[in-house]
């Protein structure tokens, strides 16, 4: 087959593709609101608005666009959840699109055998990612994350349409797009960014061609950097400039609100234009492609310009209200949110002990105001000293276990906290009798999480209570965080599921079940004894792990055939699933499901299925029986 034909046949298949994921997104959407957020964000983007922290503008303006095309003012949710439905079906595209570009460094597509198996491998892992369940959720509601997707998918794509003409004369146009996309994703979800280490290192397999342990490891330590430069130093510092600029500008120079914020955009443009003549004056081409894509995620990022636009006329929705440089930078740092520590902070246990010797309180944010008597930004909090210090005794490694809220719940999923009377209290008896009636329940097992929680919240004064050990934080990682909260979800979109009741860590609500008896009776009970609403409820499927191992088979197949594919695509793996649920540190439990911030990983399962498929019908093609060959296509696509 020539290149052309492939091309166009890659391009008719493509849509049809589409056409099948819009159609049956279309046929499914929420007619109205769903729950959760659905409600804020139609209303957000119908009227330009401003949304929770951190803001999605550019979703608010798309929907914006598809708001108009409703009939009547009732149809409006209806019209704003089609940008999920569309934006869904590209996903679905790009899919289909990345596994023929993927599949292509395994065979040739000049021999006809080879195209055909392309087409039908990535008809099968494109179709599984079409009506797995976390991801048909997200594309029939006004949710950030069906967009947010459409951006991941693209951007992937492009990835490996840059390595395809990364040698010839205008390959690094990819580059410039890709950048583009990742600031244009900032106005929708993060999500977008996590492709960055697997582009980075299709960038390193493509440049070099002697790959060892040393470089490798570096290759990989570069690449995530970029993604932490952007996300952490890049995009935030650039805020940070502008507040510090407008509060100068208007504060020590006396110049009108709004002054520094203008100039400093000024001083942006003249950095990006002197930078770009001086890389194009000494013929630094690489210099010029860096400062080029630096240009073009800034202009991508320029979607946040709407959110002060719109705080300042005063909408009616205006969470927040971000109407300056500083106020921004605020509502991009989710600062009205309780911090989270990642590798080493504060536990839960904190709230049973007194404050920190040595530093009792620590400096918070100083909040800027406008004062229009004056014509400055003042400070309307008292920030110094303003916020308790945690206990230095109660901070340790890898604080899982963080949430005082959920502390109950902690000690249930690991074990309670230790504890003794401390020294100035072990004479008191009314102490002692407590603790000793205490001790007493605690032998024969009677007491729950909460009793601990209500014991400790009660006579803490008292008492010298432990922090929970690093094995503590370490279990509630992999039990819950990993095992309940992502594998769980892993498992509903490729062997089955339970229910669409919130799951409990029962075994009657929200698990994964496969179809198999012996299996599912191992984990759940008995399952042929089940009440009808158990039995009939919706949400109830089974595939008996066939996708499951169709994928398990092509990330086989994958690692032997193309080990620099595998990696690549295991890095996103890994970054839209796992590596995120640690970023996450979620509590048990959540006030919902949380299936839908990991459609990445999904996607990247669905490549595998795609490379399951394609082993298959390798396997059976030296059979040379076409009947054969397409009923085990058809059976595939069935299953």
């Amino acid at each position: 087959m020539t290149e052309s034909l492939f091309k166009r046949i890659n391009n008719i298949i493509g849509w049809g593709i589409f056409c099948i994921a819009l159609l049956t997104y279309s046929l499914t959407v929420e007619p109205t609101a769903s729950y959760w957020d659905s409600g804020e964000y139609i209303a957000t983007s119908a009227k330009l608005q401003i949304g929770h922290p951190p803001g999605a503008p550019l979703y608010q303006m798309m929907g914006a666009v598809f708001s108009l095309f409703a009939s009547s003012p009732e149809k409006i949710a209806l019209a704003v959840n089609f940008l999920s439905v569309v934006s869904s079906a590209f996903v679905i595209l790009f899919l289909f699109w990345s596994i023929t570009l993927l599949l292509r460094k395994i065979y040739d597509i000049n021999e006809r055998k080879s195209s055909i198996n392309i087409f039908l491998s990535a008809i099968i892992g494109s179709l599984a990612y079409t009506f797995s369940d976390s991801f048909w959720y997200n594309a029939v509601e006004s949710e950030v994350y069906a967009l947010a997707m459409f951006f991941l998918a693209a951007t992937f794509w492009l990835g490996l349409r840059w390595e395809k003409d990364f040698d010839t004369e205008r390959g690094d146009k990819w580059l410039l797009l890709i950048s583009f996309m990742i600031g244009l994703s900032f106005g929708v979800h993060f999500m977008a960014i996590l492709t960055i280490p697997t582009i980075g290192m299709i960038y390193f397999f493509k440049t070099y061609k002697k790959i060892t342990i040393k470089n490798f490891l570096l290759a990989n330590i570069v690449s995530v950097s970029i993604l932490l430069f952007i996300f952490k130093l890049l995009l935030p510092s650039a805020l940070g400039i502008f507040g510090q600029l407008e509060v100068f500008f208007v504060n020590s120079i006396g110049l009108p609100f709004n002054s520094g914020t203008i100039i400093a955009g000024i001083l942006v443009v003249l950095f990006f234009y002197k930078s770009i003549n001086y890389s194009i004056k000494k013929g630094n081409v690489n210099l010029n492609t860096l400062i080029l894509c630096t240009l073009f995620i800034f202009v991508g990022f320029s979607s946040w310009m709407m959110i002060p636009i719109r705080s300042n006329a005063n909408t009616v929705i205006n969470e927040n209200a971000p109407s300056d440089a500083r106020t921004l930078l605020a509502y991009y740092k989710l600062e009205q949110y309780p911090k989270t520590y990642l590798f080493y902070g504060p536990m839960f246990s904190d709230i049973y002990a007194p404050q920190d010797e040595s530093q009792p309180y620590v400096d918070g944010k100083p909040k800027y105001e406008k004062d229009y008597n004056t014509n400055k930004y003042i400070i309307v909090n008292n920030w110094e000293d303003s916020e308790v210090n945690s206990n230095s005794n109660h901070r340790g490694l890898i604080p899982r276990l963080w949430s005082s809220e959920h502390a109950a719940n902690y000690m249930d999923f690991t074990s309670p906290l230790d504890f003794e009377i401390l020294d100035e209290y072990r004479n008191q008896e009314t102490i002692i009798e407590r603790v000793n009636s205490f001790r007493i329940r605690e032998q024969e097992g009677e007491l729950t999480g909460e009793d601990y929680n209500d014991f400790f919240r009660t006579l803490g004064p008292y008492l010298d209570i432990s922090k929970p050990s690093l094995f503590d934080n370490i279990n509630f990682l992999f039990t819950y965080q990993v095992n309940y909260m992502y594998w769980r979800y892993f498992m509903w979109n490729f062997v089955g599921k339970q229910n669409d009741i919130q799951g409990d860590y029962s075994n009657i609500y929200g698990n994964w079940l496969s179809g198999v008896n012996f299996i599912d009776e191992i984990r759940l009970g008995n399952q042929s004894n089940l009440d009808d609403d158990q039995k009939n409820n919706k949400a109830r499927n089974t595939y008996f792990f066939l996708p499951f191992i169709l994928g398990i088979i092509g990330l086989l197949y994958s690692y032997n055939r193309d080990l620099k594919t595998f990696w690549t695509l295991l890095l996103l793996f890994l970054f839209t699933g796992l590596a995120l649920k640690f970023y996450l540190n979620e509590r048990p439990f959540e006030p919902r499901e949380r299936d839908y911030a990991l459609v990445g990983s999904f996607y990247v399962f669905s490549i595998w299925i795609g490379f399951g498929m394609s082993s298959i019908l390798k396997l059976f093609s030296e059979l040379k029986n076409k009947y054969l060959n397409f009923g085990l296509f058809f059976l595939c696509l069935i299953s």
